[in-house]
């Protein structure tokens, strides 16, 4: 694996980013007080190694919901029968690729899967479960839990390290 080594203008950019990825190159290089080309090559070396996975547009399900209706938000658990490596690995696979599975974690202890799920309405739910889960001969039980109100969305990770510290990572799953 490959070392990676991040210093705190790195972390300030990082976290500049979390906070608007829209930011011009010249806006971010004066917020972090470093020149535009610096900047630009420091961004391009972080997105290289993995630290920036994707930069997206959050929605505001609130104010689209006049236009396309609330949909329906479920935090599903998952347990399964078997657990050994093989069957864990084909059940994330086969729901990773489903558009209305938003997150999947692998947990422990407890379940072994929960799942943040947005589909349209409980028809489309019903629909997802059968097709994501009932036909699943692995899947020993389902609970779902739906969300009445969203009070925080913020997938931002907090960052931070002692003045001056410089920071290694090992290159690959991070």
């Amino acid at each position: 694996m490959e070392k990676i080594d991040i210093d705190t203008t790195d972390i300030q950019l990082l976290d500049a980013l979390q906070e608007d990825s829209s930011l011009s190159n010249q806006a971010l290089a004066a917020l972090v007080h470093v020149s535009p080309p610096t900047c630009l090559r420091r961004v391009r070396r972080l997105r290289d190694a993995g630290l920036i996975e994707c930069e997206i547009a959050v929605l505001s399900p609130d104010r689209l919901a006049a236009l396309l209706g609330h949909g329906l938000t479920a935090l599903v658990e998952i347990t399964l029968d078997r657990q050994d490596t093989d069957s864990l690995e084909a059940f994330e696979v086969r729901v990773v690729q489903d558009d209305a599975v938003q997150q999947c974690y692998r947990v422990s202890p407890g379940p072994d899967f929960v799942l943040v799920v947005h589909v349209a309405d409980m028809p489309q739910y019903l629909a997802l479960a059968q097709h994501l889960f009932t036909n699943d001969a692995n899947v020993r039980n389902v609970k779902a839990f739906f969300s009445i109100k969203r009070a925080k969305f913020q997938p931002r990770l907090l960052l931070g390290a002692p003045a001056g510290q410089r920071i290694s990572l090992n290159k690959g799953k991070i």
